[in-house]
């Protein structure tokens, strides 16, 4: 298996973002300060579903969400953890220069397995010549102790990354996208992560229905009080077949504007801690599959967008945030 980084030498490249004339602590950046690379993400299905699918808490999965939409990995025939690997690998390799690559456990919960099989797949992941890191997307109603320590014990040999869809600390919010959970499952799993090695990432989403530009503001100050490791966040997008893809068609749902989207994402950005890597800011989906709002398909446009407007304010990551 690759070997860990020091922790120590993560928490200082934390601090030379700004020294490098950056916005925002990126996650590009982040990886190239602790590996000395670039380092480029594999997406790997392990089969695995979720609780608000399998009607454990609930039925028909996130209202938003279509698994072939959001992951690489769902849109081609599955084969074995290192068969992915090599495929993704390969795919890759014919678009960026880049020897080393991060498993990344994307679609559905990949904490939502008995342990033995978690080690499996984990353990054969990491094993892969090639990968240098990994990340896992769960859900914070989904890492018993017993996971997390399988999670702490993975960290004391590869760089770890833990996602948890926290998407908003709005409880109301969370009953819309049928979640099945509530922000204190999230408050309860931060709690019992903490300080066992690997980094913790919540995904965070901006524009759901009902929701003030206050509402949104409150869970960026929540983001900041729970002390995570990293940050993911996007605007709410439609995809195909999805509960979502029929409240916006029939005008039940409007998605955000792209002005708004950035104003709304700046003012986000100022209230994070200035060491939380913001690992994205913005969300889309293949065009086959996407529904809007189109101005997310342009991604570039997305990115050059938010620097302009931090770039007019005089404003970065952490500018209001206040411990």
């Amino acid at each position: 298996m690759a070997s860990t980084k020091d922790l120590q030498s993560i928490v200082k490249s934390r601090h030379n973002w700004r020294q490098a004339g950056l916005r925002y602590y990126g996650y590009s950046f982040h990886l190239r300060q602790i590996f000395g690379h670039r380092v480029q993400r594999v997406s790997i299905d392990a089969g695995f579903t979720c609780p608000n699918v399998d009607g454990t808490v609930a039925l028909g999965g996130c209202t938003f969400c279509d698994n072939r939409s959001f992951s690489p990995s769902r849109r081609l025939p599955k084969g074995g953890i290192h068969a992915q690997i090599d495929e993704g690998i390969r795919r890759l390799k014919k678009r960026y220069k880049c020897k080393h690559f991060m498993a990344y456990f994307q679609p559905a919960t990949n904490t939502y397995a008995p342990v033995e099989r978690l080690r499996e797949v984990f353990e054969e992941a990491a094993e892969h010549p090639e990968v240098v890191a990994m990340a896992i997307g769960t859900r914070a109603d989904c890492v018993p102790d017993e996971v997390l320590e399988l999670l702490e014990e993975l960290a004391g040999k590869i760089y770890l990354t833990v996602e948890f869809g926290m998407q908003t600390m709005h409880d109301k919010s969370l009953d819309w996208m049928n979640r099945g959970e509530h922000h204190d499952s999230m408050l309860d799993a931060m709690e019992r992560s903490r300080d066992r090695g690997f980094e913790i990432c919540a995904h965070i989403m901006l524009g759901l229905p009902g929701e003030t530009h206050a509402d949104m503001m409150a869970t960026a100050d929540e983001v900041a009080r729970l002390g995570l490791d990293a940050v993911k966040i996007h605007n709410l997008y439609a995809v195909s077949n999805t509960p979502l893809a029929e409240q916006v068609k029939s005008g039940e749902v409007t998605l955000m504007e792209r002005d708004d989207y950035i104003n709304t994402l700046a003012d986000f950005l100022e209230r994070l801690p200035s060491h939380v890597v913001v690992e994205r800011v913005s969300g889309e989906a293949p065009p086959v599959y996407f529904l809007g709002p189109s101005w997310a398909l342009d991604k570039p446009a997305v990115l050059n967008a938010i620097e302009k407007e931090l770039e007019r304010r005089d404003s970065w990551q952490g500018k209001v945030y206040h411990a």
